[in-house]
């Protein structure tokens, strides 16, 4: 059994795109299925306004983004737009190049969780 999940990248001319990757999960017996334990090193709970818009702009670390609830549409370098709703996860990993673009979707606030990796 798998998790699949969106991963923002950079590429070698520093444009991000996106990519859907998948964790393993296994048999945890009467708890369900894990994943293997990720190192991280902080949680931030945030929230953004309905009007919030970002533009070009990195992550400022590697880190999961688990989204609670609303929306964003993101824009990645690649010119590709996504939107991610209530339980989508991210892996954001575009911390250096041209970044990526946030938007607020359904004029709606977002809240989010933001779990950094060491």
């Amino acid at each position: 059994m798998m998790r699949r999940i969106t991963r923002i990248g950079v590429d070698e001319e520093g444009k991000s795109y996106f990519e859907e990757i998948d964790i393993p999960l296994k048999d945890g017996g009467d708890i369900g299925l894990l994943s293997e334990a990720f190192p991280v090193k902080s949680i931030i709970f945030r929230r953004t306004e309905s009007d919030y818009d970002y533009d070009w702009h990195n992550a400022p670390r590697r880190q999961f983004i688990i989204m609670q609830k609303g929306g964003v549409e993101i824009t990645a370098g690649s010119g590709e737009t996504r939107t991610f709703t209530t339980g989508d996860i991210l892996l954001v990993e575009d911390t250096h190049g041209g970044g990526h673009i946030s938007r607020a979707v359904n004029n709606e606030p977002r809240d989010s969780i933001f779990v950094t990796l060491e």
